[in-house]
């Protein structure tokens, strides 16, 4: 053990840069377990969507654009904007505070922000799908086009 510090700290001063970014990884794994561990935003595959559609008459909540919800979206979507959920201008979904919400956008990457904000509006339940329409549609499942 008594080598081993001299060893490290001369392996820090020569590999400086590594040793700074092996902290900035270490410490970004421990902030998302912790981060994850924490949030009440729970995301959900293509099977468990579903079910929680067909069982417990889950809503779900398609952030995209107008165009992009009307060239297809998930069946009994409700179209809310990323905007009117931030400025908790939530009225078309507001009595559904109590079942199940699933947040969808284009690939999954974007709806985590959206649903925190619904989780602190007073929603009880609110999930994310896992890689959002892109892939619903990828699975072959049905989208409604209007």
């Amino acid at each position: 053990m008594q080598e081993f510090i001299p060893m490290a700290k001369e392996f820090a001063q020569n590999h400086t840069l590594m040793v700074v970014c092996w902290f900035a990884v270490f410490f970004t794994v421990i902030y998302s377990f912790i981060k994850a561990a924490t949030t009440k935003v729970k995301i959900v595959s293509n099977a468990e969507a579903t079910s929680l559609i067909n069982n417990e008459d889950a809503i779900i909540v398609d952030l995209r654009t107008i165009d992009e919800f009307q060239r297809g979206h998930i069946i009994n979507s409700v179209n809310v904007l990323p905007t009117e959920i931030k400025n908790n201008n939530v009225g078309k979904i507001e009595h559904h505070k109590e079942t199940p919400v699933i947040v969808v956008c284009a690939t999954g990457l974007t709806s985590n922000a959206s649903a925190e904000l619904l989780s602190k509006q007073g929603f009880s339940r609110v999930y994310t799908l896992k890689e959002g329409i892109a892939g619903w549609r990828s699975a072959n499942l049905p989208l409604i086009k209007k």
